[in-house]
């Protein structure tokens, strides 16, 4: 495993996604329930699934289209 990779995105994410409209949706829905597990899976598996999309989507985009071509975009 790269764990410098592994940190970075971890922490990049982290950041990005703190005070986010997602976690702001999270809190409205675990305020209105009392059923805070099933709003924690429900966050926990709408944003993996959301990632893994984004992860197999950057995959096959890194198999067609240039990477420091993707880099300077998705930086843009």
């Amino acid at each position: 495993m790269d764990w410098k990779l592994f940190s970075t995105t971890f922490l990049t994410i982290f950041l990005a996604e703190m005070g986010d409209k997602t976690q702001f949706a999270a809190l409205a829905a675990s305020s209105r329930s009392r059923s805070t597990f099933s709003v924690w899976a429900a966050v926990v598996l709408g944003l993996a699934l959301a990632g893994t999309i984004g992860v197999l989507g950057g995959r096959f985009l890194g198999e067609m289209v240039n990477p420091q071509a993707l880099k300077w975009v998705s930086g843009s």
